[in-house]
């Protein structure tokens, strides 16, 4: 799969063929899952409601059980009347943390990415001038084929000041570091701007890393330890001198 690669004047340079990662499964479960967890842990419990045992009020029995011809009624906390506490409000101590195993998360990244590849939305940035200039940057993204107004993700190797700082102003427009890179980031976004070696450095990062086996340690022989040697009927063969005879 190739991408178009413009240099930092907005001009075509050539293309660039995307490593094998980009072509990777799509799993639009998977990509949902990833997503909902990034959203469900950067939730923030903050309302609260105060329950029964909460609200401000006495536990006395409002007025007897029986011979009263009303409704029973206990204390005046309950739920059911004004001023009382809330049965099931919001509570400040919910947790909404959702965990995901490590190669899940990798594989729905993979999926996301090669999602937008698919859609031919990944384009390449030779180079950018580390000057901060929100006006070159705007001039830049007018010639560019992304559509601005709509989300644009730059995907940087490392941390470019010049970059950062003249991109933050534009409305849609946001600066990642490849190590940053995540499943809602990436499907959110209209165009993905990939921005010198960040290719290179997303294939070393996400790639797959060839473990070698670990070396078959050899345990020593243990000279003290008498091997006894049997022939194919089972019997013990005489012919080994470390086998006592029976005297």
């Amino acid at each position: 799969m190739n991408i178009e690669v413009f240099t930092a004047t907005g001009q075509k340079k050539g293309t660039l063929v995307l490593p094998s990662l980009f072509e990777s499964r799509i799993n639009q479960g998977l990509m949902h899952q990833a997503v909902m967890r990034q959203q469900s842990n950067r939730r923030n419990a903050i309302a609260h409601a105060k329950n029964r045992h909460e609200v401000a009020g006495s536990t006395r029995k409002l007025y007897a059980q029986k011979h009263t011809g009303r409704a029973r009624r206990g204390s005046i906390r309950s739920p059911l009347l004004r001023g009382g506490g809330k049965a099931f409000g919001p509570r400040s101590e919910a947790n909404f943390r959702k965990n995901m195993p490590k190669a899940m998360r990798r594989a729905a990244l993979l999926s996301c990415l090669s999602f937008q590849a698919k859609k031919g939305i990944i384009l390449g940035l030779e180079d950018y001038p580390n000057t901060i200039k929100t006006k070159e940057m705007s001039a830049l993204l007018k010639k560019l084929p992304v559509e601005l107004g709509r989300r644009i993700l730059v995907v940087v190797p490392e941390r470019h000041q010049g970059l950062e700082m003249s991109a933050r102003n534009i409305p849609g427009v946001k600066t990642l570091l490849v190590s940053y890179l995540n499943p809602e980031d990436v499907l959110a976004s209209r165009s993905i701007i990939f921005l010198g070696e960040a290719i290179a450095k997303a294939e070393e990062w996400l790639g797959e890393k060839k473990t070698e086996n670990p070396a078959k340690t050899t345990m020593p022989a243990n000279e003290e330890s008498v091997t006894r040697k049997r022939t194919s009927s089972g019997s013990l063969d005489s012919s080994d001198s470390s086998v006592p005879s029976n005297a």
